[in-house]
């Protein structure tokens, strides 16, 4: 037996190691094909937009972006936040991709280490007299057999940091998931409380309108006033209450989408959001630090930026074709014409077979597909390059837009303001003097119409404030944090594994 070895199998190995080895001198062992290198983006050290309206480039506190919801003081919208967090379906696919990308580098890891199969069989054989002896012949056979493809070039190395790549970048998609999905929710619960307060609005403005057509069906009964005035009254009554159905239609949609992101059946949720509440109120002061800060917080910059070194490494991937492979198999197995003589051989390390040795595989002619594939690799990186820089831009300009239009609105919301305030006074006084037969009902007419228009759209801009303050922290990149996502993400597999 140990003869045997020696001769089988330590001779093939020292040609192996031979061939190995005049392998490694021109390569020194290094994969084949670019290394990554992050790219370089140079962004401005300001933003182009004014910081107005309680904006600041300051470093920001991190908790008031990873939980930035919280500054609203609003403890049923963060309630509704942790419960989609652990309910949405969007949310759940994104973590089976984890596992997923997960399983996918285990595979490509797998082939860095030797395979190892074991096969057994038995076979019988039996001849006509005429052609043999008529009798029937069994052959009991097991065997280990086992091969290693040793990676000399770095193939498969480069296979596995593109695995590794990808698992970051679905890592990233999930965060940018829970990014979008923590802002989609804190809009819709923002709507919903715009919606009522339209709602409150024009249901105030009905009972006021009601009160002034009675108003005016008296003074006409009376004599001190005409046909004409009590059916203006009339359809400016009619025309408020005809807006209150699409308030409500609207009101019940919210409620709907906010129950389907809860990961909900609509309608689900409605007894807890029908009690009217106020629209959230933004902080003082908001701290949205420096470009820069940006690009390392959006997760969608990350997925990018990890697609690109995916796509980088199978550049190596490919470039390893261009090279011989080097494989070392090797077998070891007992044949017996009978189980029992099988049995005793095995039990006694008898009449074994033993067979292995070195191999090698080099594409001589493939009419340039290989090299065809190197340019299509590396055109999907030159693309990958050109995605992650589109992603930088897009940031960007989603931030610049995001400021501007939360300064602005707050100046739009002052002034809607003061004029709600005069068409407040304005109703009073036309009212008055329509009373006192000073003035025509026209005047009340475009007071009334005035104010209710003014209401409404103060309440709008509450809302559109608070809104465009959820859509900066969501172009920041807000709604995440590293460590505490990351350990939920483990504690949620640990969970699965059980």
């Amino acid at each position: 037996m140990k003869a045997l070895c020696q001769t089988h199998f330590i001779r093939p190995l020292s040609r192996l190691l031979l061939l190995s080895f005049v392998s490694l001198v021109p390569t020194g062992c290094t994969p084949v094909g670019p290394d990554y290198s992050p790219p370089e983006s140079f962004v401005s050290h300001t933003w182009h937009s004014e910081l107005e309206g309680g904006l600041t480039s300051d470093q920001p506190d991190p908790q008031s972006i990873t939980a930035w919801w919280t500054t609203l003081n609003d403890p049923k919208l963060s309630e509704l936040i942790d419960r989609a967090v652990a309910s949405n379906l969007d949310l759940k696919q994104a973590r089976s991709r984890i596992r997923q990308s997960r399983a996918e580098r285990r595979i490509a890891r797998a082939d860095l280490f030797p395979l190892l199969d074991i096969r057994g069989s038995d076979t019988w054989t039996r001849s006509s007299e005429d052609m043999g002896t008529g009798k029937t012949t069994q052959l009991f056979s097991a065997a280990f057999d086992s091969s290693w493809e040793l990676d000399i070039f770095g193939g498969v190395r480069r296979s596995v940091e593109a695995a590794d790549a990808d698992l970051q970048a679905v890592q990233e998609n999930l965060r940018d998931v829970l990014v979008s999905l923590v802002a989609e929710v804190a809009l819709n619960y923002v709507e919903l409380r715009t919606y009522q307060a339209r709602l409150a609005a024009a249901q105030a403005n009905l009972q006021a309108q009601t009160e002034t057509n009675q108003l005016t069906d008296w003074m006409s009964q009376a004599g001190l006033s005409d046909e004409l005035a009590v059916q203006q009254a009339r359809y400016n009554l009619e025309s408020t209450r005809s807006e209150i159905p699409l308030l409500r239609a609207g009101l019940e949609e919210t409620m709907n989408r906010i129950a389907v992101l809860l990961g909900e059946q609509p309608g689900a949720i409605h007894e807890e959001l029908t009690k009217q509440e106020p629209i959230p109120v933004t902080p003082a002061k908001v701290v949205v630090g420096v470009p820069a800060d940006v690009l390392r917080r959006r997760p969608d910059v990350r997925q990018a930026e990890r697609e690109l070194a995916a796509q980088t490494a199978r550049i190596g991937v490919a470039t390893a074709d261009l090279y011989p492979r080097f494989s070392l198999s090797g077998s070891i197995g007992i044949d017996a014409l009978s189980f029992d003589t099988w049995l005793r051989n095995f039990s006694s390390l008898g009449d074994w077979t033993l067979s292995g040795g070195p191999s090698v595989t080099w594409r001589a002619f493939d009419a340039g597909t290989i090299r065809q594939n190197i340019e299509v690799q590396s055109a999907l990186q030159e693309q990958a390059l050109f995605q992650y820089e589109t992603a930088v831009l897009g940031a960007l300009e989603e931030v610049e837009n995001a400021l501007v239009s939360y300064a602005e609105e707050q100046v739009r919301r002052e002034s809607l303001r003061e004029a709600t305030k005069a068409a407040e006074r304005a109703v009073e006084l036309a009212v008055y003097n329509y009373q006192a037969g000073r003035t025509d009902f026209s005047n009340v007419l475009d007071a009334q119409r005035s104010l209710l228009s003014f209401q409404d759209q103060l309440a709008q801009s509450d809302g559109t404030v608070t809104s465009n303050l959820i859509r900066l922290y969501k172009a920041l990149g807000g709604g995440w944090s590293s460590l505490a996502f990351d350990e939920k993400l483990e504690n949620t597999e640990n969970e699965k594994k059980t």
